[in-house]
């Protein structure tokens, strides 16, 4: 019989709170990522490094397990949640029409079209 390992509660409750706030899979993430970060210069020979922060680490952390986790990557999910509450509570006049709001939500992994 396996047993599953036991988390920290406040572990297991950030997780939560970052798969609901960070509502982009992974793969699309790194493509939005590949985008943001292409710029005018081509890529190195890992593209991965070259994505823009915090959304490299954000993507590192969505492609673990929940008993992989660091304290680092709990703390990176701290972070991208507090960031995208306070974006979202700032929504714009314009809201999702407002490019530059979705975009800074996109590059945490957040699109505000997807409905939750």
């Amino acid at each position: 019989m396996v047993r599953e390992a036991r988390l920290d509660p406040e572990v297991e409750i950030i997780w939560d709170d970052f798969h609901a706030e960070v509502n982009v899979p992974s793969e699309q993430l790194r493509q939005w990522l590949l985008t943001r970060g292409s710029g005018e210069e081509a890529f190195g020979p890992d593209p991965d490094l070259d994505l823009p922060e915090p959304g490299r680490r954000i993507l590192a952390v969505l492609r673990k397990r929940k008993v992989d986790l660091t304290p680092e990557d709990i703390e990176v999910m701290r972070e991208a949640i507090t960031r995208i509450r306070e974006l979202a509570a700032d929504r714009p006049d314009r809201g999702a029409a407002d490019d530059e709001w979705r975009h800074a939500l996109l590059d945490l992994g957040h699109d505000v079209l997807v409905e939750r």
